[in-house]
């Protein structure tokens, strides 16, 4: 390679890779600054540390050095906060289109010259956008299901404008092709934006009578946008219904049947009543047919007056027979002179409570199924010895002898037999009853005591007897007994049943 070549490809490495690495060192804000005509707009450099001078070019306009305490060509500001504190820029009071370009600051710091590029985008308003309509229809309509397609186009902006379409305020992004921007210049050889942007679909019958819209928005806009917009007309067959069904004629007065269809163009209708055709605009005997009335955006009511209702007419088809040059479509027709059937199905507040009702269900059925199988509540055992009956019987018997009043008892027990107390009266002439009666007290005290481990068998006939000698004592109210103290029988008895309780008698 010759020497000068490669000198001077080396110098320019060298000039390129200082020039990055200076401007890297610069910071702009705002990169990027969109202003209208006669707007005003800022631009400002920093360096980070202490600036010696500051230069700034603009697009059609001189070179501008710039100091706070400087003064400026008219239409031009000093921006920042000094020098000294490493900032330098320019405010411009009013934007030219002229001014529309880069931005370029020049920095002395430390012996050394730093740049840095804004881009001062002054707005063009762009044409009123056109939309264009490539899908050829027929007499100015389309066919339902045909293949559709338009283009909107937004000429000279700057910057190039957003396309949006709708479907009256019906946002549409399904088939829309990529916007394509082409560079343009006018006169004045300024860059202009002219954006294309396609869109394809297929034609429904909710389209007809429906505004298609291409929206340019833009920066430069007094509102922000501009439409342009056609309205589609949509060609079809009547369009099927299902079964209808009227409720709440009344018997004996006229009974009128209306049915909404859509179409377009208008249909052409004639009814069928078990087999006799009615017209529109005719009368069969009690039965007359109405033209169909236009509604607005291809809906049409078609109507059917009966003379006289009767219960025969209520059971009867009815036919509706609607077409056009696009084709026929029937409808059948119910009639009843009762109310209008109740919804089917349930709503939401009878599906909870059904569903509540089976859990409680539920929560019963388990409850009685555990209390059955551990024996509580009603099903509870009653006739078992309770724990109080069997393994605290002592306690219970010390208990009971402890509560007789006024006074305390103690006894000394001596088993006897049952024929020994029979005999004894006979002997001695008195009873122990007759005994104290004689010798009358203050109260008398029965104590029958159950016990099971002198149970008697079951072959003798008559229980053992326990004969109990009691002794009074002083109760401890303090209250002296009797000069004569009695003798005192308990009885104690084993019956079968194992229940201890005490009477008194009087």
């Amino acid at each position: 390679m010759d020497t000068k070549v490669f000198a001077k490809f080396l110098i320019n490495i060298i000039m390129i890779t200082g020039s990055l690495t200076l401007g890297q060192q610069v910071d702009v804000t705002p990169q990027q600054v969109i202003a209208r005509v006669g707007e005003p707009a800022s631009i400002l450099c920093r360096a980070g540390r202490q600036i010696q001078y500051c230069r700034i070019e603009i697009v059609g306009e001189r070179v501008l050095n710039l100091a706070p305490n400087w003064k400026q060509p008219p239409g031009f500001t000093y921006n920042g906060e000094g020098l000294q504190a490493g900032q330098c820029g320019v405010t411009i009071e009013r934007v030219k289109p002229s001014n529309h370009g880069p931005v370029r600051c020049f920095l002395g710091v430390e012996g050394d010259e730093i740049r840095g590029t804004a881009d001062l985008v002054v707005a063009l308003e762009p044409q009123r956008p056109q939309l264009e309509i490539l899908s050829q229809g027929r007499n100015g309509a389309f066919e339902v299901d045909t293949e559709f397609q338009a283009k909107c186009i937004s000429h000279d902006g700057r910057p190039p404008a957003n396309i949006t379409w709708y479907l009256d305020d019906e946002p549409l992004f399904d088939g829309l092709t990529m916007p394509e921007v082409v560079e343009t210049h006018d006169r004045n050889n300024a860059t202009l934006y002219t954006v294309v942007q396609g869109i394809q679909r297929f034609i429904r019958v909710d389209d007809d009578r429906r505004n298609l819209i291409c929206r340019a928005n833009h920066f430069s806009y007094p509102q922000g946008y501009l439409d342009s917009r056609i309205q589609l007309l949509v060609r079809y067959r009547p369009q099927p219904l299902p079964l209808v069904k009227l409720y709440g004629l009344i018997l004996g007065s006229t009974g009128l049947i209306n049915v909404t269809i859509r179409a377009n163009p208008r249909p052409l209708s004639e009814w069928h009543v078990s087999g006799m055709q009615i017209q529109q605009g005719t009368r069969n005997g009690r039965y007359e047919a109405y033209e169909p009335q236009d509604l607005g955006r291809g809906e049409f009511n078609v109507a059917l007056s009966i003379a006289g209702l009767t219960l025969e007419d209520t059971t009867k088809d009815y036919l509706l027979r609607a077409s056009n040059e696009f084709g026929t479509q029937d409808y059948q027709v119910r009639i009843s002179s009762s109310e209008a059937a109740p919804a089917a199905g349930l709503g939401v507040g009878p599906i909870i409570g059904i569903v509540v009702g089976v859990l409680v269900i539920l929560i019963i059925i388990g409850l009685i199924v555990v209390a059955r199988a551990t024996g509580r509540w009603c099903f509870s055992d009653n006739s078992a010895p309770r724990p109080s009956e069997t393994e605290h019987e002592p306690e219970a018997r010390a208990s009971l002898l402890s509560r007789i009043k006024p006074t305390t008892l103690m006894a000394k027990v001596m088993p006897v037999k049952h024929e020994a107390l029979e005999s004894q009266p006979q002997q001695t002439g008195a009873t122990p009853a007759a005994e104290d009666d004689q010798h009358p007290r203050d109260s008398e005290e029965t104590v029958i005591i159950t016990d099971e481990v002198t149970e008697p068998k079951e072959e003798d006939s008559k229980p053992n007897i326990v004969y109990a000698e009691l002794m009074l004592k002083p109760s401890q109210e303090g209250k002296a007994p009797p000069q004569k103290t009695p003798t005192e029988y308990a009885e104690i008895v084993y019956p079968k049943t194992q229940k201890a309780t005490s009477t008194k008698n009087n």
